[in-house]
Parts: C-alpha cells; sequence; structure tokens
C-alpha cells in the first residue's frame, strides 16, 4: 500500500446545507452531476460530503455513531485489483488489531471497493474508481 490519501468523506445529516455550508466558504464544488454525494478538489485530494446513513450502508456496518465516525478515508487505486492487494496486505497484518470491514465488492456507482478499520476504529475505504484519474504520485484529479 503506497503512502497516500486519496479522498476524505465526511458523513453528513443533510447534503444540501452541508453543501451550502462550502460552497459559503468559497469551496469550489466538482462533479455537480453526481447526485446524492458533493465532490470538492483540494489540491491533490478530493473531499466529499455524503448521507451519513448512505456512509454506513456502503460500508456495511451500523448507522449509529459508535458505527461509524461520520467520516472515512478512502485510498484510490489504479486498478481494480489493486483494492484485493491492499486488502490482502490488511488482513495479513490484522493480528495488530485492523479488520476487515466490508470485503471489496463491485459497487452502484460503477467501482469497486471494500472497508477496513485500523487499530484505532478509524474507517478505510480501498475503492478502484474508473472515473478518477490518479497520477504518478498517486494524487486524484476529478473531472469537472
Amino acid at each position: 500500500m503506497e503512502q497516500r490519501i486519496s479522498l476524505i468523506t465526511l458523513g453528513v445529516q443533510d447534503l444540501a446545507t452541508s453543501t451550502a455550508f462550502y460552497e459559503a466558504l468559497g469551496w469550489q464544488r466538482s462533479m455537480r452531476q453526481a447526485e446524492g454525494v458533493s465532490f470538492f478538489q483540494c489540491g491533490g485530494l478530493a473531499f466529499a460530503l455524503w448521507p451519513w446513513a448512505n456512509l454506513a450502508a456502503d460500508a456495511g456496518i451500523s448507522p449509529e455513531r459508535s458505527g461509524v465516525g461520520g467520516f472515512a478515508l478512502a485510498y484510490n487505486t489504479r486498478t481494480r485489483e489493486e483494492v484485493d492487494a491492499v486488502l490482502a496486505e490488511v488482513a495479513e497484518v490484522a493480528v495488530l488489531g485492523a479488520v476487515i470491514v466490508k470485503p471489496a465488492t463491485e459497487v452502484f456507482w460503477g467501482g469497486y471497493s471494500g472497508y477496513f478499520r485500523d487499530l484505532d476504529g478509524h474507517l478505510w475505504e480501498v475503492a478502484w474508481n474508473p472515473g478518477f484519474a490518479l497520477d504518478a504520485a498517486g494524487a486524484v484529479t476529478l473531472p469537472e
């Protein structure tokens, strides 16, 4: 697993209100055609707002606050196969306390992803998204 964070997703109670808040701060929304989620390009990192219940359901965990901390770090891969390889790496060190919470699977938005929790319970998504190009350094660039 390369050392990078591709995408930070915050679980929000009201997507429209939260999106308006960030736009009021001067943030420029990307991928306006995406429904049910708001994306923002933040330098080499992507930032997303997604309804809390959807984030929990996607990770396959309880929507109660004890089940998801309201955000997920994302590690985007260059290939679908790399998702499985990274999750296999996590499984190999699971003895240290990491847990696979959702094995990789095809997802509704056309990619492939799975989730794990790190030693402190932080949720990570490992995802291949055919619409998010990664540069040589692993930085994601959102389409317009």
